[in-house]
C-alpha cells in the first residue's frame, strides 16, 4: 500500500513557476514508477512526466517537454514536478501516482496508487 499526498499548487501568472511534491508513505518507494498526470474541468486526466523507479530516465508529454522538469528522491520518498514558463493552458488539478513497475510507463491505468490532486491556475 502506497499513499501520496501532494503539495505546492497555487494561482501563478504566465510565464512563473511553481514546484510540486508528493510524499509517498511507505517502504517500497523505490519500487514504483512514478508519474504526473493532469485533469482540466470537462477533459479527461492527462499524462504529464514519468520516471524510472530508481531514478535517471524521465519521460514527457510534448505539451511540457523542455518547462517541466520530473524528480525523486528515493531516501526521502518524494517526487518533483518543477514547473517552468507556465501557461494557462497549463491550469488543471494535478495528480501524482505510483506504478508497480521499475520503466516508465504513461497509461492511467497502469498507476495503482494516486494522490488527492492539487489545483494549478495560471492567468494570462
Amino acid at each position: 500500500q502506497v499513499q501520496l499526498v501532494e503539495s505546492g499548487g497555487g494561482l501563478v501568472q504566465a510565464g512563473g513557476s511553481l514546484k510540486l511534491s508528493c510524499a509517498a508513505s511507505g517502504r517500497t518507494f523505490s519500487s514504483y514508477a512514478m508519474g504526473w498526470f493532469r485533469q482540466a474541468p470537462g477533459k479527461e486526466r492527462d499524462f504529464v512526466a514519468s520516471i524510472r523507479a530508481s531514478g535517471g530516465f524521465t519521460y514527457y508529454a510534448d505539451s511540457v517537454k523542455g518547462r517541466f522538469t520530473i524528480s525523486r528522491d528515493n531516501a526521502k520518498n518524494l517526487v518533483y514536478l518543477q514547473m517552468n514558463n507556465l501557461k494557462p493552458e497549463d491550469t488543471a488539478v494535478y495528480y501524482c501516482a505510483a506504478a508497480p513497475s521499475q520503466f516508465i510507463t504513461t497509461t492511467v491505468s497502469d498507476y495503482r496508487y494516486w494522490g488527492q490532486g492539487t489545483q494549478v491556475t495560471v492567468s494570462s
